[in-house]
């Protein structure tokens, strides 16, 4: 394989409506399509294609980076303006590659049927907004599409500080100044705390991934401004916990009582087999209400499901309870829910 395949190789994946590309030496080239691993090639990838597809895929100087450092994440574009976020990295002395497809076009909330989730955020004026789940489990088209939204709709200063930038938005309403690591901006604690120098009304952080960051997050939500984030969490009580526990002991009680005040939403979403095919989000909302807020504040965070069970009337849901209701409107299958009820709350 040369490097003229590459652009062809995602152009392939693009058409196909693949999540994913894989480039692992000693395995053949795989896609992701509706969650399941499909080879694309007969034979194997040798030392030699997988160096080949990376150079390719980099470029001379991000490629001589990642001799150096031995691991990249960059954005990549083909022919059609479809993008993709890429991981280059080294796998028993092999190069290698994780490549996720970014759709053209952003995703509106109507189709991720986000309704519900979105006019309770559109009614915000500041806080924390956090989008949890594993990786490949749609947060960032969500929050994709709810900025998109208010980019239609009001003139706001949006700022984003994305590892790589993924969805590109266009022009509209709002101002929206997306900024990638690495070429923007060189940490994320210090780009967060400088981001107030730049008038934001809205924050996006692409990851939460320590307590700078964190607590950065933290502070801007005190300081009147919404603040969009991610976290690789799998459920909303275990969101929290994760904030609380990075960390050390003798601040915990502080972050718990910023928490309480400041955190808004957390929307914890996992995507399922569709019926009929594709794929659909199971999501649970945690909202902050008095109780949710004295519960965080007083360190009881395993109440928090019984909470949440017992507020379905302002809005709060459970995996539970959000797997019943895809059942019950035929988008999963009897099967799958029974599943899902044996291992979710």
């Amino acid at each position: 394989m040369d490097t003229q395949t590459t652009i062809p190789l995602f152009q392939k994946a693009v058409e196909a409506k693949a999540s994913d590309v894989h480039v692992a030496v000693g395995s053949p080239i795989l896609f992701r399509i509706d969650g399941v691993l499909i080879p694309q090639t007969e034979q194997d990838v040798t030392p030699e294609q997988a160096l080949a597809i990376v150079r390719a895929v980099l470029g001379e100087g991000p490629f001589k980076r990642f001799e150096a450092e031995k691991e990249i994440d960059v954005s990549y574009q083909v022919g059609n303006g479809t993008r993709l976020r890429v991981n280059c990295h080294y796998e028993r002395g092999n190069m290698g590659l994780a490549a996720r497809v970014i759709p053209a076009v952003i995703p509106t909330i109507e189709q991720l049927q986000l309704g519900d989730i979105a006019n309770k955020i559109f009614s915000l004026e500041n806080g924390l907004v956090l989008f949890t789940g594993p990786t490949g489990m749609g947060k960032s088209s969500s929050l994709a599409a709810i900025l998109q939204s208010i980019n239609e709709k009001e003139a706001n200063n949006i700022i984003t500080l994305e590892d790589p930038i993924e969805f590109l938005f266009p022009k509209g309403k709002s101002m929206i100044r997306q900024r990638e690591y690495g070429h923007d901006f060189l940490s994320f604690p210090e780009a967060m705390k400088r981001v107030l120098r730049q008038d934001p009304d809205i924050v996006m952080v692409g990851e939460m991934r320590d307590p700078e960051t964190i607590a950065a997050a933290l502070t801007l939500a005190e300081t009147g401004h919404l603040i969009f984030a991610t976290l690789h969490t799998p459920n909303a009580i275990q969101t929290v916990d994760r904030i609380i526990d990075v960390f050390a002991p003798h601040q915990q009680g502080q972050v718990r009582a910023q928490l309480s005040l400041s955190l808004k939403m957390v929307v914890a979403q996992k995507l399922l087999p569709k019926v009929g095919g594709g794929r659909v989000a199971l999501r649970e909302v945690l909202l902050n209400t008095a109780a949710v807020g004295n519960t965080i504040r007083d360190g009881r965070t395993q109440e928090l499901t019984t909470v949440m069970q017992t507020s379905e009337d302002v809005g709060m849901v459970t995996f539970a309870k959000a797997a019943e209701r895809l059942l019950v409107h035929g988008l999963i299958t009897k099967d799958l829910y029974q599943t899902l009820s044996a291992t979710v709350r």
